[in-house]
């Protein structure tokens, strides 16, 4: 049970490569090799098991001596007799055929003749005499010898190249392993008019545009445009895109390489890869060098990350000399992107090398709009879809998560055999994306139903009446990922910052299960175990972090870890009590607004537990009847979602 928020994107975890084979593995080129030889033999054996399988399946020709042959001959057992060189094919009346061999100084006539056959005796066979080719000749006599030899010489040549590829593959450890974009390949080629929103990033980055385009330009009158751009932004916000956009519109190559990717075990491989990457963006010029995840290598040195690995602080001083190293009309910039700059290196950042930020925010209303409208160009969209709906209900939603809402919407409507997306596919989707799919079969009982339903109309009913806390937009009982239930409450415009009055409402609020649950069936469940965690965690930085305590005053307080103690015993016994304060203030609220309108509570419980759920039009309906004003909304000409047929 619990009240679903916008999502959070988490910071990305960066994978390192597997270790490089050595030793006999390396020489060799590892399992494959010896994989390799063993199917080659086994492909012999094979052919020749066949071989020896035909040749003991087909019936040898019975050899006669030439006196049988004159004999048969005249007494005309023999229909038709073939000359091939010394050999002779027979043919019998009775479809059997035999051979025998003739004397090479004298002709099959003159032989017979010997042996007493006649002219007349001869002539009722048909004779048939063929040529032996040279060709045939020869390659029936060496192929005895030559078949052999060239199975062993194919043989060792496999071999030969397996050990080559080992050996280059070796001499190759220390290249660059970068993706390069050709700008000719429109399939894969971006442009700033595929991005929608982040418009004061877009406008920076036209100047590294420019300057590619038009380097003289800015030379001329002595300007240097900046080396690095470093891109940091929340994860999904488009960073690598808004890179490969660059590029796109400057008609440039685009070289990309993970950060992760420069890691190796061996102290020095990063390095080298890092030369070879500037190597080749330098003779590609103009062109980008673009590093996804730079903080993989670009941590604050001496700090003990890696293990005592020192190679990750030889790539980056790696990185450092060759950004130095770079002329001023040089037209190679390099660009990187990050979710944790508080973690890079001071020496990256500093004017020379990272010197220009790029700060990519999450998109706001109308750029969620903007972005959704692109996702949907290759969609069908039926007539009801209203994409500022769903921008309105997505506040907090990076435009990576808006193209999973989009595409689980085509999914939804394709699994019901519909040829177009309507406005609830979309709607679903967005639950989807953010809390998971629905679990259908997990059945409650009565009793749980009974509870659950009164659990989440204790949400809905404290944040419809406090006054900060954000309007509820939906309630359902339908379980979704872990939680058995949920109320959606989303604010009406997105928000940048938020006010100790509206710390103190979303605590009340998330309380409101907690204690429908308790006023209610007179005991507590595990359900409002996840509302406990949050509301204490939010609590605990209202005291710590921001400075919103009335006793300790507007101090932040550092995290207390082993070997870390930023403050007392003491202080951190006056931090709980506050976080304890503020919780027990915001439960008497809740419970003082469930008690007042315990009316409400019970009719929109009953609805719940007739419907499952509850979209906002019906919610307010039931506010209004219960002498609740709903909130309304300070801006005009937004429309409220139809609710579920």
């Amino acid at each position: 049970m619990a009240i679903a928020s916008p999502k959070k994107p988490k910071n990305k975890k960066n994978g390192t490569p597997p270790p490089a084979r050595r030793g006999w593995r390396a020489l060799f080129g590892g399992p494959s090799f010896f994989s390799n030889l063993i199917t080659t033999v086994l492909i012999f054996l094979l052919l020749m098991s066949i071989y020896s399988l035909v040749e003991g399946l087909a019936k040898p020709a019975v050899d006669v001596p030439l006196s049988v042959v004159a004999a048969d001959v005249a007494e005309g057992k023999i229909r038709s007799i073939t000359v091939n060189g010394d050999s002779l094919g027979l043919v019998y009346t009775d479809e059997s055929t035999k051979v025998s061999r003739k004397d090479p100084s004298a002709g099959l006539p003159e032989t017979l003749a010997t042996y007493g056959v006649t002219p007349e005796e001869l002539s009722k066979v048909s004779i048939t005499i063929r040529g032996q080719s040279g060709f045939q000749f020869w390659f029936l006599t060496l192929a005895p010898i030559l078949l052999p030899l060239l199975f062993v010489a194919a043989f060792f040549w496999i071999i030969s190249r397996q050990v080559r590829g080992a050996g280059m593959q070796a001499f190759s450890f220390g290249q660059s392993k970068a993706r390069v974009i050709d700008p000719a390949d429109s399939s894969q080629r971006v442009t700033f008019a595929d991005i929608a929103g982040a418009r004061e990033a877009k406008e920076e980055l036209l100047e590294i545009v420019d300057f590619l385009k038009n380097p003289k330009k800015f030379l001329d009158i002595g300007a240097r445009i900046p080396k690095g751009i470093i891109l940091m932004g929340a994860p999904g916000t488009g960073k690598t895109l808004l890179a490969r956009a660059v590029a796109g519109e400057a008609g440039v190559p685009f070289f990309s390489i993970s950060g992760s990717e420069f890691v190796e075990m061996f102290v020095g491989v990063g390095a080298s890869r890092v030369r070879d990457l500037f190597q080749l963006a330098k003779k590609a010029a103009p062109a980008i060098i673009f590093v996804d995840e730079i903080d993989a290598v670009g941590r604050v040195r001496g700090a003990g990350v890696g293990g005592g690995n020192d190679e990750r602080e030889q790539t980056l001083n790696q990185i450092l000399v060759e950004m130095d190293g770079f002329e001023p009309n040089e037209k190679v910039v390099v660009m990187a992107a990050t979710n944790r700059p508080d973690v890079l290196d001071p020496a990256l950042l500093r004017p020379g090398r990272f010197d220009r930020r790029v700060t990519i925010d999450l998109p706001d209303r109308r750029d969620r709009e903007e972005i959704l409208k692109i996702h949907a160009r290759a969609k069908p969209l039926g007539p009801d879809v209203a994409l500022a709906v769903i921008a309105e209900r997505t506040p907090g939603f990076s435009g990576a998560e808006l193209y999973s809402l989009m595409n689980e919407g085509a999914i939804l409507a394709a699994r019901e055999d519909r040829k177009e997306l309507t406005q609830y596919d979309l709607i679903r989707s967005i639950e989807k994306v953010m809390l998971g799919p629905e679990r259908k079969s997990h059945l409650l009982s009565k009793k749980e139903k009974e509870l659950t339903s009164y659990h989440e109309a204790g949400h809905a009913l404290v944040s419809s009446v406090l006054e900060n806390a954000d309007p509820v937009h939906k309630i359902s009982i339908i379980s979704r990922g872990r939680a058995a239930g949920y109320t959606l409450k989303l604010p009406f415009e997105d928000r940048k910052m938020q006010s100790k009055k509206q710390f103190l409402d979303d605590i009340a609020a998330t309380l409101g299960g907690y204690v429908a649950e308790e006023m209610l069936f007179n005991d507590v469940t595990t359900g409002p175990s996840n509302d406990l965690v949050v509301i204490t965690a939010l609590a605990r930085d209202m005291v710590s972090r921001y400075g919103m305590s009335d006793k300790l005053g507007p101090v932040a307080f550092g995290e207390r870890a082993m070997g870390n103690e930023p403050y007392s015993e003491r202080v951190a016994g006056e931090i709980d009590d506050e976080v304890s304060r503020i919780i027990e203030e915001a439960r008497a609220r809740a419970t003082a607004v469930i008690t007042k309108h315990r009316k409400a509570l019970d009719a929109i419980a009953k609805e719940l537990m007739e419907k499952e759920t509850v979209e906002r039009a019906e919610f307010e309906k039931i506010l209004i009847a219960h002498g609740i004003t709903p909130k309304a909304k300070e801006e005009e000409g937004i429309v409220i979602a139809p609710p579920r047929p």
